[in-house]
């Protein structure tokens, strides 16, 4: 095992292992929601907070995380991130009430923000500048695929086993990783010694805090009061007034936190916004099409899985041609090629969805999105690492990751608002269309009742309070009519929405035209990078 230590790929290996459970316990969460409210007795707010302790809290400590490791060393920093997680992910699993898994979730979610920027530190340590980039694609597609893979494992786990399966997976993982780190992982910290910016923790951890809870809770208070004189509105503001003041005491400090000349460098900074801009997608088609899936198909939530685990394989196979591609003609074609595809693919899932399509009638996009997804990930994370200075690796690792979480956040509550606000246009239209198959004096009050429950995106036909003297086989009709409204009233925002996304990737596609081509005297071939084992 002593000869293996250090070896740039078994390395790799090792922390995309890590990585890959940390961005999967962002997702495989969701599908267990309704058996963790039966079994724990738990409220909706509760539940919610299950999925928001974790995201909260790694968008909080993760540009921290990131820089303690430029400090006392990544190595070091992502064992101890390794073994809170897997103990964190035990309690969640053996949780008895609803307070003891939340608070297991926050203690999941500082490990999770300790491992995250350590991932790319150590990668950009072992692995020279001309030889990054076979590994950072890899770790781009780890968390692509992460991701991805969520819903379709979870629903597997949840339906051979139960709900606490979904975090006792990553004990044996954990274990496994643990064991590997300190075998194989070597110190790769920076020869200048360093401190921690104080100052810098609180102000960035209180406007990352203020922010990432607006962003979460917005919906949830209809973005308005929370309670007496606070708002979300106001948390939000906040938030971004102490990130402005954060990052003007970052330029006067001699040791920041954050230190603010890795955002000079034009592909860290073009990077960070397509990052942003891939998730806008990823997010918009996950949220539309689970919804769609179940809601509109019928599918169960282990059948909805397998149905989008397509998009997960065909991003984890065309990783190799991927490859290949950059290889030959470089990073930033193959990403906007990438980029160009991924709205297509939205496009072609919007105008293809129907209420009565089959389960794999959307087999042929969604193929589509995840190959163009594993051209968009693959060279974003070497372009925005490429020219980072191994002093500042920590740093732009947890900056880069901080910029990823929060764009995540954001993508998930514009869409949810843009596919809420849609939806509510949709139904009153197509409820005053059906409705002429009603006897005139009731038309009116359906339309009303239907236009009144469309107040969530997974409302339906059930939500429905029927007009005063509708009984009988005109309830029936009544019931039967809404369901159609419903149905067809998705459809139209779904599409709508999945155009929104679209348009958001294809301005990081136009944007992408400007990132520095690295220079291919410096590049390694597939083969060269290989030949490091």
């Amino acid at each position: 095992m002593s000869q293996r230590r250090g070896n740039p790929w078994i390395v790799m290996v090792t922390l995309c292992i890590g990585f890959f459970m940390t961005i999967l316990d962002t997702t495989i969460v969701n599908i267990a929601i309704p058996d963790i409210l039966e079994d724990l007795d738990a409220t909706i707010s509760e539940v919610l907070w299950v999925m928001s302790a974790y995201i909260l809290v790694v968008a909080v400590l993760v540009i921290t995380a990131g820089r303690l490791g430029d400090i006392v060393g990544p190595r070091k920093v992502f064992i101890a991130g390794m073994i809170l997680f897997t103990v964190a992910s035990a309690l969640c699993g053996a949780a008895m009430e609803p307070w003891q898994l939340i608070a297991a979730r926050a203690l999941q979610g500082i490990g999770a923000a300790l491992i995250t920027p350590q991932t790319l530190t150590i990668l950009t340590g072992v692995f020279p500048p001309e030889k990054r980039g076979l590994p950072s694609a890899i770790w781009g597609i780890t968390a692509g695929v992460a991701g991805l893979a969520g819903p379709t494992l979870g629903g597997l786990l949840v339906a051979e086993g139960n709900w606490r399966w979904v975090f006792y997976v990553n004990v044996p993982l954990g274990l496994v990783t643990i064991a590997m780190a300190v075998a194989l992982i070597p110190d790769v910290r920076p020869d200048k010694r360093l401190r921690l910016d104080i100052t810098g923790v609180v102000l960035a951890s209180a406007a990352l805090g203020a922010i990432t809870y607006g962003l979460l809770e917005g919906d949830r208070y209809g973005w308005g009061t929370i309670t007496s004189f606070l708002s979300i509105p106001v948390v939000i503001a906040a938030g971004l007034v102490l990130l402005v003041v954060f990052l003007a005491t970052q330029a006067r400090v001699n040791d920041p936190l954050m230190p603010l000349g890795i955002f000079k460098d034009r592909g860290f900074s073009l990077m960070s916004f397509v990052i942003v801009a891939v998730s806008f997608g990823m997010m918009g088609l996950s949220l539309t099409l689970t919804i769609y899936l179940q809601q509109v198909l019928g599918l169960s939530a282990l059948q909805a899985g397998l149905t989008l685990a397509p998009t997960a394989l065909a991003m984890m196979f065309s990783f190799p041609v991927v490859g290949f591609l950059i290889d030959k003609i470089g990073g930033k074609y193959v990403l906007i090629c990438g980029l160009a595809l991924y709205p297509v693919s939205l496009a072609l899932i919007g105008n293809m969805a129907r209420t009565d399509s089959g389960q794999w009638s959307l087999l042929g996009p969604l193929i589509l999105a995840g190959i163009s997804q594993a051209a968009a990930f693959a060279p974003t994370v070497t372009m925005a690492m490429q020219d980072v200075r191994t002093e500042f690796a920590g740093a732009a690792s947890g900056a880069f990751n901080a910029i990823r979480q929060l764009g995540f956040l954001i993508a998930v509550a514009a869409m949810g608002a843009v596919l809420q606000s849609r939806l509510t246009s949709e139904l009153h239209g197509e409820a005053e269309r059906q409705a002429a198959q009603l006897p005139g004096e009731f038309r009116e009050g359906f339309v009303d009742a239907v236009t009144s429950a469309g107040g969530s995106i997974d409302a339906g036909a059930g939500d429905v309070r029927l007009p005063a003297g509708a009984s009988g086989q005109l309830a029936q009709q009544m019931r039967e009519i809404a369901q159609s409204v419903f149905d067809q009233a998705f459809v139209g925002a779904l599409r709508f929405t999945l155009l929104a996304c679209a348009a958001v990737v294809v301005v990081a596609c136009l944007l992408s035209f400007a990132a520095k081509r690295p220079d291919p005297a410096k590049a390694p071939t597939a083969e060269e990078e290989l030949a490091l084992m």
